[in-house]
C-alpha cells in the first residue's frame, strides 16, 4: 500500500490562492503539484469559507476569562506550594 504524501498548510494555502486566480484550471494545478484535482477544490472552498475569519477582531470577553482562569491557577499553585514546604519541614523534624 502506498504511504499518503504529506502536503504543508502553506503549500495547500499556495494552491488554493492559485485556484482563486483561476489562470490553470484544477486540472492543471493538480498535474502541477501532483495531487487530485478534487482535493484542490475542496482546499479552494475551504480557504473561502475560513478568509472571513481573518479579519475578526478577538472576543476580549473569552480572553478575560482565560486570564482570570490562569490567575486562580497560579493562586493553587501557589497554595500548594506553601503546603509542601510546611510538610517537609515538619517532616524533618519527626
Amino acid at each position: 500500500m502506498a504511504k499518503r504524501k504529506m502536503i504543508s498548510a502553506e503549500l495547500k494555502a499556495k494552491i488554493a490562492i492559485e485556484a482563486l486566480r483561476e489562470e490553470m484550471t484544477a486540472r492543471e494545478l493538480a498535474a502541477k503539484y501532483e495531487v487530485s484535482p478534487v482535493q484542490v477544490s475542496q482546499w479552494k472552498r475551504e480557504f473561502m469559507e475560513r478568509a472571513s475569519s481573518l479579519f475578526e477582531r478577538p472576543d476580549s470577553s473569552k480572553e478575560a476569562e482565560s486570564a482570570k482562569e490562569k490567575e486562580g491557577l497560579y493562586k493553587k499553585i501557589g497554595e500548594l506550594q506553601m503546603q509542601v514546604d510546611f510538610l517537609k519541614k515538619n517532616l524533618a523534624k519527626l
